[in-house]
């Protein structure tokens, strides 16, 4: 296991290898800070995802419960550079609704781990399909990446991914009313 002085030794070398001077006075304490960093970006795995998704309420409801704009940052797991966004992200329940920020918890669970937007898109609706088992569920992913923003082909532009399982998939009806709810 690597432990937090590990860590920053692995900083101390990038900063070498990339030419810098890690005693430098306004890097010194930049290894520290990077390592409690990172720690901070990847706490989605320590994440439960089932005790998150445990809080609900007996509330008959058989309509589509949509949270819009929930704001997520990630990193790339390619080069290990941000990407951030909104997720849209809904439901159709059976017996019992989830408490609303559960949503919002849920995305933070999965963004903040190394990730691929697509990766990210599927696991909020096996999740939700899992422990909340809705008629329906639908996530729309819309993701800004510095990866490709400035590095590489340095151009911009919004990825847009989407899941949707069960009746979200399946009846025309349930999947646009659901599209039409995830439109910025």
């Amino acid at each position: 296991m690597v432990d937090k002085d590990a860590a920053e030794a692995s900083v101390r070398t990038l900063l070498r290898w990339i030419g810098e001077d890690p005693q430098r006075d306004g890097l010194i304490k930049t290894p520290h800070r990077v390592a409690k960093a990172w720690l901070e970006l990847t706490q989605g795995y320590a994440a439960n995802v089932a005790e998150i998704l445990s809080t609900s309420f007996d509330v008959p409801y058989d309509e589509m419960v949509v949270l819009r704009d929930v704001p997520f940052a990630s990193v790339c797991e390619h080069h290990m550079l941000p990407f951030t966004g909104h997720v849209t992200i809904g439901y159709v329940p059976t017996a019992r609704v989830v408490g609303l920020s559960k949503l919002a918890r849920l995305v933070d669970a999965y963004a903040q781990r190394l990730q691929v937007q697509e990766r990210l898109t599927n696991q909020l609706t096996a999740a939700m399909q899992e422990h909340l088992a809705p008629l329906g569920c639908g996530a729309v992913v819309h993701g800004n990446h510095s990866c490709m923003c400035n590095r590489g082909i340095k151009k911009s532009g919004t990825m847009v991914t989407s899941s949707l399982v069960g009746v979200m998939r399946t009846d025309p009806t349930v999947r646009a009313e659901f599209l039409a709810l995830a439109k910025p």
